[in-house]
């Protein structure tokens, strides 16, 4: 099970931290991730962070303004969140999955999702 939490209105230029708290199984051994999905739209990948080595990757439009960390022994993942915009408004959702390079960034490599934390950038 995943729950996340630290949403939240916050205004652009502003800084936000999400976090994932993980149980049972679902955190040993996989690889995190972040995603989001706005009104009306797909739901789309943010951040991934692999459990063998930490390795990370972003999707572009969030590329130098998030940092995806995880903690392995908290069962935990995080999303700080910096310099947000506008356009960053959207449902974030924390997902596990057994997966490496580009199919950490694929929808259905995943099988573990939280049940997504509400972020609103205000202009």
């Amino acid at each position: 099970q995943l729950v996340e939490s630290g949403g939240g209105l916050v205004q652009a230029g502003g800084s936000l931290r999400l976090s994932c708290q993980a149980s049972g199984r679902a955190f040993s051994s996989r690889s995190m991730a972040w995603f989001r999905q706005a009104p009306g739209k797909e739901r789309n990948f943010v951040a991934a962070i692999s459990w063998i080595d930490a390795a990370t990757d972003y999707a572009d439009s969030v590329k130098g303004r998030f940092i995806i960390s995880r903690d392995n022994a908290k069962k935990s993942v995080y999303l700080q969140m910096n310099s947000l915009r506008p356009e960053d408004t959207a449902v974030y959702y924390c997902a596990a999955a057994y997966c490496s390079g580009s199919g950490c960034r694929t929808l259905q490599s995943f099988d573990a999702w939280g049940q997504g934390t509400q972020v609103t950038v205000s202009s």
